[in-house]
């Protein structure tokens, strides 16, 4: 199908495809973009389809809501992405970066293509029924917590449990756009050189303070703008991952595993920071292609292996490493901000999963440390029990195992390990401990 003419149609109806990719099938948002953008020329109409796709995700309970309120009766299962054009709708009216008048015509355009047009009709009238009722519909929204939010109940429960007193600004700043972060390739230049740069370029940019390798955009633009991108004298890296190299304490000549490499940025920030031998571990091997062609980047390389980090003897060579980092996969809560359709492709169940795993990989990599190393763990994370919950029991388990603190980084003590929360330091949220291995 594709929209007949009315200014802004397509995007509208890209958007709705992709926040239907999400919701109806489980796919990860940057997936649906690559498969759908691709022939989008207009570099406006694809910033478009992110922010529209992304506010929907932000917002979806009380989305789903006001559009099943407004329709006189539920929506045919064929005509299911109609429904999502609404939702687009109805979340870029209560946004007010366009005329409502406008918006209404670029949606009724947008579905002028599909089905013949037949439900052009429907979206006028529930777009400009949204309109009249408004004020009494808003109400209703706030009455509801996950409405209110945008989040699933577990996940609120859930953190509400961990974070009693931080929850509300959890939840509110998983709701923000996030600052675009770059990481300063250091080989290559100074981060002051590199602002100097930006600016040199129009760009405006701050050095964090406490982030050695960071600079922040005051503004987001386009990365393939950004100079210095292109060679790999920059990189773009949250604040809070950029401080795994600290927990790290590298030196020239160590050896180094990065066991959970893809899609690399870590990897890379590890060759950038010292000469070391690294072997960087994925179980998938096309998301391994990506660590490659990041570092090729940067200009670095890396023994690239296929494994799985919680069975070694498959891929393992015999020599233990000097320093291995475990970037464990994770319920990924700390970025929701950043990746917001996470807060709807995650379960409980997948969180129960994701710590047997965890575990799995922590005890089968600590004997591949040598004497005196250091193990990092590391999650993109904010639940307990991903974190400080897995961190303990593995300290019990291991008698030869010692934390190291490091409070002059960034964060709050938790338990063992520091804990970034979503918008400290205008960060993701981000777990950490360093454990060195006893002689």
């Amino acid at each position: 199908m594709r929209p007949k003419g009315g200014s802004g149609a397509k995007p509208r109806w890209l958007a709705a495809q992709a926040c239907r990719a999400v919701l109806d099938r489980g796919q990860a948002l940057d997936e649906a973009f690559a498969s759908l953008l691709g022939a989008v020329e207009d570099s406006r109409d694809r910033s478009l389809v992110r922010r529209l796709a992304n506010g929907v995700m932000r917002d979806w309970p009380a989305l789903d809501f006001l559009v099943r309120q407004l329709l006189e009766r539920p929506m045919k299962a064929g005509d299911r992405i109609v429904f999502f054009l609404l939702a687009v709708a109805v979340h870029e009216l209560r946004d007010g970066r366009e005329p409502d008048h406008a918006v209404v015509h670029a949606a009724v355009a947008a579905a002028a293509g599909f089905r013949g047009g037949r439900l052009r009709g429907l979206v006028n009238a529930v777009l400009r029924n949204f309109l009249r009722q408004r004020d009494t519909l808003e109400v209703m929204v706030a009455e509801d917590p996950a409405r209110s939010r945008g989040y699933p109940r577990w996940l609120i429960e859930r953190i509400e449990a961990d974070w009693p007193a931080e929850a509300e600004a959890i939840l509110a700043a998983g709701n923000r756009v996030p600052p675009l972060w770059l990481r300063t390739n250091r080989r290559r230049w100074s981060r002051e050189q590199a602002l100097d740069m930006l600016t040199e370029a129009g760009l405006q940019a701050h050095l964090p303070k406490d982030f050695p390798d960071a600079l922040v955009l005051d503004e987001r633009v386009r990365v393939s703008e950004l100079p210095g991108i292109a060679d790999g004298a920059l990189s773009v890296q949250d604040g809070a991952a950029q401080l795994v190299v600290e927990e790290m304490e590298l030196e020239d000549g160590q050896r180094v595993l990065d066991a959970c490499a893809a899609p690399g940025g870590k990897s890379a920030h590890i060759l950038e920071r010292a000469d070391v031998e690294l072997t960087a571990l994925d179980i998938d091997g096309d998301r391994l292609k990506r660590v490659g062609e990041n570092l090729e980047r940067i200009g670095h390389d890396a023994q690239l292996t296929v494994g799985n980090a919680a069975e070694p003897r498959a891929w393992w060579d015999g020599r233990q490493f000097d320093r291995i980092l475990i970037d464990a996969p994770c319920s990924a809560t700390g970025v929701i901000r950043r990746h917001p359709d996470i807060r709807w492709l995650r379960r409980t169940a997948d969180v129960e999963a994701l710590v047997a795993t965890q575990r799995a990989m922590l005890d089968a990599l600590w004997p591949l440390l040598k004497p005196g190393g250091i193990l990092v763990y590391a999650t993109c994370s904010v639940l307990v029990v991903e974190n400080a919950g897995q961190v303990q029991p593995f300290l019990e388990r291991h008698a030869d195992a010692r934390v190291i603190e490091h409070t002059e980084l960034p964060g709050r003590a938790a338990g063992p390990g520091r804990q970034l929360l979503p918008g400290d330091e205008n960060c993701d949220g981000f777990y950490c401990l360093a454990a060195r291995r006893l002689q």
